[in-house]
């Protein structure tokens, strides 16, 4: 095993983290970057890129308010702008700032109204840092911005371009701490899904099964539970993407998506269970979503495309969709990281018309759906891969080669149910003869 597994401490005895490290070469890939593009700075107020060119986090609470700001000045060091308190904290703990940790406070997805004039503010402090360095007439790139401090950037006589990009680019090939930081938030799921595994049964319900992962993914040291999609029966299909209070059942199929944070590298990594016993139908689902599955992680090696993958799984109309925008994320590859979706995004609605070639350092999830002959139930799994120099690992450990039944424990006078039945079985010989019997009997007719 190439990838080792350590526990989530510091130590002196063992090397494990370089956090030192992880911060120095996450901005010195942006600073690359920058420095060979048109920008004279990067204007970043997504969390995930503020965390990555600073190292600062202050929860989960903040991530949909993109009020925390940071500017990247060519040939220069970041700027950090914060809520007052975080900004004094940053200013006592994070030595790497060296004083660039300041208080601002911009709109708060339009909480702060525009008489405020913040939005204003905001792009004052943001000129003032440009004209110091001589770069306000240089086009500024920002990731994602709020419309109001956007028209305030540009009444300052700022350009603004598209910075997104460069991000995007910068976090695409993780450095070795990165993949350690992923290897082990995916360690957290893989004990999760033994937990669930034992706890699946007629009655729990699929938010009893969300708090329970819940519970076992903040005890090992997750930061932040994002999402845990428990699907189950008649849910399965078309895919919901959202758990809700329905009771698990005998027979019933049940897939999870468990996505969390350690360190701020997350997880995307379905698993897919029945209770109790699997129809026929649903073991032959689960068959062909595995192949698929194992084709495309065949494929994954330095110099493939994502257009080959793509390729190995099965057109939009083959499994009930009009096309593949109306099926897209179901056959699907996806770059992982400091957020769910990083590059290289794969899929067929846009993997031929536009290969990426798959380099070491990449990691992404492969995630495959296939809906069962009998209507309503579908098989979804998902592994999570790091490609390497010569190929690739698979990081997402808990067992999804063939499907796992929980709750298997249903006795007879004969022995053990069998765990792959239908719920109803086909009529015995015997009572065939009972119907017809009866039917002379009684003098009724017997239809079908």
């Amino acid at each position: 095993m190439a990838l080792k597994t350590h526990g989530t401490m510091a130590v002196d005895w063992e090397n494990r983290i370089d956090f030192d490290r992880l911060r120095r070469e996450r901005l010195a890939k942006a600073k690359a970057l920058l420095a060979k593009s048109e920008m004279g700075a990067l204007l970043c107020f997504d969390m995930n890129n503020v965390r990555y060119l600073t190292s600062t986090h202050i929860g989960t609470w903040a991530q949909d308010k993109a009020n925390r700001f940071t500017l990247l000045p060519q040939n220069d060091e970041p700027i950090l702008w914060d809520f007052g308190s975080a900004a004094k904290h940053h200013q006592l703990n994070c030595p790497w700032l060296d004083g660039r940790s300041r208080a601002g406070i911009s709109m708060l997805r339009g909480a702060m109204t525009p008489e405020m004039g913040r939005a204003e503010d905001v792009a004052k402090k943001i000129r003032i840092e440009l004209e110091m360095r001589g770069l306000h007439k240089e086009p500024l790139g920002i990731d994602i911005i709020e419309l109001p401090v956007l028209f305030a950037l540009q009444r300052e006589g700022i350009k603004v371009v598209d910075g997104q990009a460069l991000m995007s680019e910068a976090r695409v090939i993780k450095t070795q701490d990165e993949i350690s930081l992923l290897n082990t938030s995916a360690m957290m799921v893989d004990a999760a899904y033994d937990e669930l595994y034992r706890a699946m049964k007629p009655g729990l319900r699929e938010n009893e099964a969300v708090g329970l992962v819940s519970k076992v993914l903040y005890d090992l040291g997750s930061e932040y539970v994002e999402a845990v999609n428990a699907i189950s029966g008649e849910r399965c299909n078309p895919h919901p993407h959202v758990f809700s209070d329905r009771v698990l059942r005998p027979g019933d199929p049940v897939y999870y998506d468990i996505l969390h944070s350690y360190m701020g590298y997350r997880t995307c990594y379905y698993r897919c269970f029945t209770v109790g016993y699997a129809s026929h139908a649903m073991v032959d689902a689960y068959k062909r979503c595995r192949e698929y599955l194992d084709a495309a992680i065949e494929l994954v090696r330095p110099g493939r495309t994502t257009a080959e993958i793509a390729a190995v799984w099965p057109k939009a109309e083959e499994f009930g969709f009009p096309n593949e925008e109306a099926c897209f994320a179901l056959q699907y590859g996806h770059g992982i990281g400091l957020a769910i979706w990083e590059k290289p995004v794969i899929s067929r609605l846009v993997s031929f018309e536009h290969p990426v070639t798959i380099e070491p350092g990449m990691v992404f999830a492969l995630e495959t759906f296939w809906p069962s002959t009998d209507g309503w139930s579908a098989a979804r799994i998902e592994e999570e891969i790091v490609v390497t120099a010569t190929g690739h690992e698979v990081i997402t450990r808990f067992p999804a080669e063939e499907l796992l039944v929980a709750g298997a424990h249903y006795h007879t006078v004969n022995g053990p149910l069998p765990t792959t039945r239908e719920s109803e079985a086909p009529p015995s010989e015997r009572v065939i003869d009972m119907i017809e019997a009866s039917a002379k009997t009684e003098r009724v007719g017997v239809s079908g």
